[in-house]
């Protein structure tokens, strides 16, 4: 197999998918994946299930997530130094120009995948979740 970069986008989706699944085979059950006797049935339990065709969505939401995290903590870090007043009045418009266009283009890249800004927020279980609720 050549590794130069000449492999079908398709074959790449597909190695991708195929690790995603080795990975996930090596994840514990979680408990209410064992049967009644306490053991493990014989399919192998998983959290996630990974599926070809939507691994390319999976990763763009995951990415999506992340760039969303980011972008939240640049927004804070930002109202925290205008409030500081760190900022000259042109710098706090340009900063606010740039957030508000990244805003924008969050959106833009979460409609173009079908997500909306809710589906980027991640159940964290007991700790709640990734990002702080909207307004």
């Amino acid at each position: 197999m050549a590794d130069d970069g000449t492999r079908s986008p398709t074959r790449r989706l597909d190695e991708v998918a195929e690790a995603a699944e080795r990975a996930f085979r090596l994840l514990p059950a979680a408990p209410g994946e064992l049967s009644m006797s306490g053991e493990r049935s014989r399919s192998p339990a998983r959290r996630i299930r990974s599926d070809p065709d939507t691994v390319e969505r999976d990763l763009i939401r995951l990415v999506l997530t992340l760039v969303e995290l980011l972008r939240q903590l640049m927004e804070r870090q930002a109202l925290h130094r205008v409030d500081q007043g760190d900022l000259s009045e042109e710098q706090e418009e340009r900063l606010g120009a740039t957030l508000m266009l990244l805003h924008d283009r969050m959106s833009e890249l979460c409609a173009q995948y079908g997500l909306t800004m809710q589906d980027l927020n991640l159940d964290l279980g007991p700790l709640g979740t990734l990002l702080p609720p909207t307004d």
